[in-house]
């Protein structure tokens, strides 16, 4: 067994199992015979742990794959801070928006099947969404004022405007305004007491943020697609994913909810350091609402296989859940130029497109990280962040429960990337 970069630090700790039983049969290799160097790929240890000793986050679990195997994975610090209880590599986490990809991959399933197409209008499922209003915000000059003018939607949603973000959903829970995401929280709109069926009625009788298909605005897309695909499958979002997705790919720790023999393995969330609070989602019994643009949890181990299956084009281990030519409009960008990527929030950044739930890097030279032309990734909000290189065959997956999040992504990049070797 590779011999773990920091198993004597005091902030970073590492449980003596095979690395390929962790990740449920992903062979693991020494890094440089996958053009990686251990020496360097040592370096993220003391970078982690200098935000654990400052309190950003309690603990990670870091995960590098090249060419299909296992260079590098190991857990840093603390899975429970407040029971002294240091985290293991099969630490169960919160995934938050890493959930919108799976969705995603499942719905392409059914796209293949026949079932679904992507020019279909949501409509066609969910009739309550067929005459949609956009809310336009009017400013009234004399006393600067903001009020909400309605104008009928100019097309239908469809299923690709769901995928790419551009249906004109927001999310409640980003910022203060505008009007629209004020009447969001108004209605209740998220809460886990709602049911899938229940959150879309209410979702129904909003306004859009904007015309479908103009904006790139994130929201609650990918939550609407798995109520569809619940609608197509005859079966609870979490009944399909598991048979069409998790089965397949052995994901076994990757559900809606964790079952009690597993307590012991889940993620504490670090309040966030500003408010002193917990955005909590309560993992510990089955969800109400299915979300499938944020309810799954996962760990490091299985996220990976999910990433590794689309690195080679839809399969793994001989079991091909998608085509080729499916995963490349996944990972390619689909927001072309009738759409204004610089909506409320374009968290991709500069130098990055969208495709079908990831952010696509475009070119070099713009965006301000290193990275190929290609490669794409995915976060959450507590702090879960993954990505794939398919020039360089790579992905990482990273695995925190803090809400100091957006700084880890140009990080956990350059650590991995400056390991390279050729």
């Amino acid at each position: 067994m590779r011999k773990l970069a920091c198993g004597l630090c005091p902030l970073a700790f590492a449980i003596v199992l095979p690395l390929a039983a962790l990740a449920q049969g992903m062979p693991a290799a020494e890094p440089e015979s996958l053009g990686l160097s251990t020496k360097r790929l040592e370096r993220i240890a003391p970078a982690l742990r200098r935000d654990i000793a400052a309190g950003l986050i309690p603990g990670a679990v870091m995960l590098v794959a090249r060419r299909g195997k296992l260079a590098y994975f190991e857990a840093f610090g603390m899975r429970d801070k407040a029971r002294n209880v240091p985290m293991p590599r099969d630490a169960i986490f919160r995934l938050a928006s890493m959930t919108k990809p799976i969705t995603i991959a499942a719905a392409m399933m059914l796209v293949e099947e026949g079932r679904l197409s992507l020019a279909d209008p949501i409509s066609k499922y969910l009739p309550q969404f067929a005459h949609m209003q956009v809310g336009i915000e009017v400013k009234d000059p004399a006393t600067g004022r903001a009020s909400l003018r309605l104008v009928p939607s100019e097309r239908e949603i469809r299923v690709e405007d769901l995928m790419r973000h551009t249906s004109g959903f927001t999310y409640e829970a980003l910022g203060t305004g505008p009007k629209v995401k004020e009447m969001y929280r108004d209605a209740g709109i998220g809460p886990q007491d709602d049911s899938a069926a229940a959150m879309l009625e209410k979702l129904a009788r909003l306004p859009l943020m904007y015309q479908p298909g103009t904006v790139w605005e994130y929201g609650r897309s990918i939550d609407v697609l798995g109520r569809i695909l619940e609608l197509l499958s005859g079966m609870p979002l979490s009944e399909f994913l598991a048979k069409r997705v998790f089965g397949p790919l052995r994901m076994p720790d990757t559900g809606f909810w964790v079952p009690p023999k597993k307590y012991n393995r889940i993620a504490d969330v670090l309040p966030a350091p500003r408010e002193g609070r917990r955005l909590l989602l309560n993992v510990s019994k089955p969800p109400k609402f299915e979300s499938g643009g944020g309810g799954l949890v996962s760990t490091a181990a299985d996220y990976a296989r999910f990433l590794q299956m689309l690195l080679n084009g839809g399969e793994i281990d001989g079991v091909r859940l998608l085509s080729r030519k499916s995963v490349e409009l996944i990972t390619t960008n689909q927001l072309g130029p009738e759409v204004n990527a610089q909506g409320w929030a374009y968290y991709p950044g500069p130098g990055y497109g969208f495709g079908l739930g990831f952010a696509v890097r475009l070119a070099l030279g713009v965006a301000p990280q290193i990275g190929s032309p290609g490669d794409y990734f995915v976060e959450g909000l507590y702090g879960t962040f993954a990505f794939a290189d398919p020039r360089e065959q790579l992905l990482a997956v990273f695995m925190i429960q803090s809400q100091e999040w957006r700084y880890y992504r140009p990080l956990v990049k350059a650590l991995v990337l400056q390991s390279l070797t050729h």
